[in-house]
């Protein structure tokens, strides 16, 4: 009964355009549909159904992993019509998990609202460029589209490192390898070190979760490659702390010199529901000119915020900023821009401002320059 059922849920899955299916014991299936959970009309799911779903579709290595640690990731595709990323997780006891849509069609970077000065920084010579946000903010999806880009227009070799793979990658311009971590290669660390023998231009990342990572990566972006690297965090000045935290205090002056050469931008993003349904993504873009790598030189990262709202032209936007435009354009309400932005205070205050008709005096769009 697994495979049947795993079809048909999938099947709905792809129809409703959810983002994730959730299989637990005790409920039927759930899925998240323009982020709100929502059951199907099918059977309380028990312990023999769960681990039934998971057999069906979960790799013999995974399932053995499975056994030994309590979960597992995976990615597979159904058919043509979609892939997933699944979590197969134990609670109390029983099998649950958690398989989350990415969808074949590949966006650009145009739909996806990605600020153009990334297109200029991505093409250069060197460099780390940083994608951050929460689980699910689709980072993945935006480096995809940076990929493709690259792809669409340049004569590159890319290696991507990612755990699992999620968008498959065609050759068009450019030649892509994709290393996925526990089949290819052991880890993300040492994918890096062997990336670098492999003539590369282009390294992905597909998260820097420790030290040795990081400094991989890092190495990487300042011996000529462009990096492409994801962390969990919230804003520009927040990814830039984290970073140097993870290294040991008598580390944290070197790397703060190596970043400042290093880093060349950050995007932080946040998926917001849009009015009328969907998502709509909101960005904090952080461009590092000279000034702002003297701030990380001189562990000045508190004065990083207030660069970013000064550099409009060079391209630079704070979240919230780019919050108040979504709803200033009707795009969002204010209750969801409030829920995702970095200062609620602040953006509240602005909200009742704008809704008394006292607009900041907000700089004109400006194109953002080559930087």
């Amino acid at each position: 009964m697994g495979t049947i059922l795993i079809d048909k849920l999938l099947s709905a899955c792809v129809k409703q355009g959810a983002s994730d299916l959730h299989i637990t014991v005790g409920q039927p299936p759930v899925l998240r549909i323009s982020g709100r959970m929502q059951r199907l009309k099918t059977k309380v799911l028990e312990s023999p159904d769960t681990q039934a779903l998971m057999k069906s579709i979960t790799p013999d290595r995974c399932q053995q992993e499975f056994q030994e640690t309590g979960s597992t990731d995976f990615g597979f595709s159904f058919g043509d019509a979609a892939r997933f990323r699944v979590s197969v997780f134990r609670q109390r006891g029983n099998v649950a998990m958690v398989l989350r849509q990415i969808p074949v069609k590949m966006w650009s970077m145009e739909e996806l609202g990605v600020p153009l000065v990334f297109k200029s920084l991505i093409t250069r010579p060197r460099g780390l460029v940083i994608v951050t946000g929460p689980t699910g903010s689709g980072k993945t999806t935006s480096l995809a589209a940076m990929v493709d880009y690259l792809n669409d227009n340049f004569d590159h070799h890319i290696i991507t490192i990612e755990d699992p793979i999620e968008f498959q990658h065609e050759h068009k311009k450019c030649t892509i390898n994709q290393r996925e971590v526990g089949v290819d290669v052991t880890s993300f660390a040492e994918a890096i070190r062997r990336a670098l023998r492999q003539d590369p231009d282009i390294v992905l990342v597909g998260e820097m979760r420790d030290l040795a990572t990081i400094e991989a990566a890092i190495t990487a972006a300042e011996t000529g490659h462009i990096v492409f690297a994801t962390l969990h965090t919230a804003s520009a000045a927040g990814t830039i702390n984290r970073i140097i935290d993870v290294f040991p205090t008598n580390q944290q002056e070197q790397i703060r010199t190596q970043l400042a050469s290093a880093v060349i931008g950050i995007l932080c993003q946040q998926l917001l529901k849009k009015v009328g349904g969907g998502r709509v993504a909101a960005f904090e873009t952080l461009v590092v000119t000279p000034g702002i790598a003297n701030l990380i030189r001189e562990n000045k990262i508190f004065r990083i915020t207030s660069s970013i709202q000064t550099g409009a032209r060079h391209g630079m936007m704070l979240l919230d900023d780019n919050i108040f435009n979504l709803w200033r354009e009707g795009k969002i309400t204010k209750e969801a821009g409030l829920e995702k932005c970095n200062n609620a205070e602040e953006l509240a205050k602005r909200f009742a401002q704008a809704e008394r008709g006292i607009f900041d005096d907000q700089p004109a769009e400006m194109e953002p320059e080559h930087v």
